[in-house]
């Protein structure tokens, strides 16, 4: 990383993180609160077309944000200073989970808040069309309330040039249930087991199951609280700023905000702000300290200077930020997407019970981009499962899982039905089902 004590009126300090994006930093924003400063990985961001990816990205945030989704960490600008590119929030990213279970431990209790929190999140997300994509204890952030934040929603797909699934955060929510699950070692075994069910729901009914199933088994924790999470998060903020230099009287060099809308961009000198520099967006206004509540007023402009390549970056991939950021559903497209069948797959020898059974389904499209609503449906108890799949352009075949525990003894034969709900033709049934042996 590159010496220097600021950038766009961000104060740096000494304490930094390391991850796959590049390097955070704990940061002091213009009006003295703490933020944070992820300065991506040069080798990262000089791929083809990941700057894009990652600015559209961050614009979905900000639709996110005026939309009322809550619960991301709000980003307050991606900029630009010579080849760094740094994304900047008004929320610090520290202490993460994986921070706090390494230096303090973490209690039933607290880790159930956690998990519950995440869950609402990412189903806001998931309701709104989009995913997380790397959900793991380095992305969930706890703030000063002790609440749960999730951090760099979509950026690590964005590297990838992948879209974001709704069905990996599942996967993933369901991995770091049973993580904490596995902390205690024996020392509380029903909150162990609590947390292990919590993540079997999560795979095989969702993360709403999940949650609720989360909610109903309190009583295994006494309680569900932030209380320590809170006081955690206090404990880690207090030390150290004592390394911040005050980066506000030097000259940070061309500085290139990447957020301008085309047309709004302008020009001008350190400590000479604008009405458009002044204003803040929405986005900054949501989720502080955990809260949705609004900060307090910037106490200091923040010098930027936009020169005309931002606005001709802005003109350039603005169709495609849309199309991207939407998953690929793009305005203008004259053919929407459709599902023509479906088949499903199911393992050919005699399945355990107790044991997750995979059963996969194929989705047949016209390559078209979308979202799909669908359905299992399970012959032992006929509880259909809704969710949502979003296909990327170009995709004409699309695989969906459905896990499924059996519960009991004996032997038989059960049923898999995946129903799409929709798109669908008027008047037609898009189906298809398969059935396989248990013997327990």
């Amino acid at each position: 990383m590159n010496a220097r004590s600021g950038i766009a009126g961000f104060q740096l300090t000494e304490r930094t993180r390391v991850t796959e994006l590049g390097t955070w930093v704990d940061a002091v924003g213009p009006d003295g609160h703490r933020g944070g400063a992820l300065r991506f990985d040069p080798a990262v961001m000089g791929l083809p077309g990941v700057r894009d990816r990652v600015v559209a990205t961050v614009l979905a945030d900000r639709q996110l944000a005026q939309a009322g989704i809550e619960g991301l960490v709000p980003v307050d600008d991606v900029v630009a200073a010579g080849e760094e590119v740094w994304l900047l929030t008004r929320q610090p990213t520290t202490p993460s989970l994986a921070d706090l279970i390494s230096r303090h431990g973490l209690d039933p209790a607290s880790a159930a808040a956690v998990l519950v929190e995440t869950a609402q999140i990412l189903l806001g997300l998931h309701a709104s069309g989009l995913a997380h994509g790397s959900v793991h204890p380095g992305t969930v952030v706890i703030a000063a309330d002790g609440g749960a934040l999730l951090s760099e929603r979509g950026l690590a797909d964005a590297v990838r040039g992948q879209y974001p699934s709704p069905q990996r955060d599942v996967t993933a929510w369901a991995s770091l249930a049973r993580g904490l699950a596995a902390m205690w070692g024996g020392s509380h075994p029903r909150a162990t087991e609590l947390f292990e069910r919590a993540a079997a729901t999560a795979t095989t009914h969702g993360l709403a199951a999940a949650r609720d199933a989360l909610l109903a088994g309190r009583d295994a924790l006494g309680q569900i609280t932030r209380d320590r999470l809170s006081e955690a998060a206090r404990t880690w903020a207090a030390p150290p700023v004592a390394a911040v230099a005050h980066a506000g009287a030097q000259d940070e060099g061309e500085i290139v905000t990447l957020l301008h809308v085309p047309g709004a961009a302008q020009q001008f000198g350190p400590g000479v702000p604008t009405e458009h520099a002044g204003q803040r967006s929405t986005v900054e206004q949501i989720w502080q300290d955990g809260r949705s509540r609004q900060p307090p007023p910037r106490k200091k402009k923040r010098p930027v200077r936009t020169i005309v390549a931002a606005v001709l970056f802005a003109v350039i991939v603005g169709g495609a930020i849309l199309a991207w950021t939407m998953g690929g559903r793009f305005v203008g497209s004259s053919t929407p997407i459709a599902v023509s069948k479906v088949d499903v797959i199911v393992p050919k020898k005699a399945q355990r019970c107790k044991e997750p059974v995979k059963v996969q389904g194929k989705l047949s499209t016209n390559g078209k981009a979308g979202t799909v609503v669908y359905e299992w449906e399970q012959s032992d108890s006929g509880q259909r499962i809704r969710k949502e799949q979003a296909i990327s352009e170009g995709a004409t075949s699309w695989t969906v899982t459905l896990l499924w525990t059996i519960d009991g003894s004996g032997k038989g034969k059960l049923t898999a039905t995946l129903r799409i709900i929709s798109p669908v033709p008027e008047g037609k049934r898009v189906e298809d089902k398969a059935t396989f042996s248990f013997n327990c």
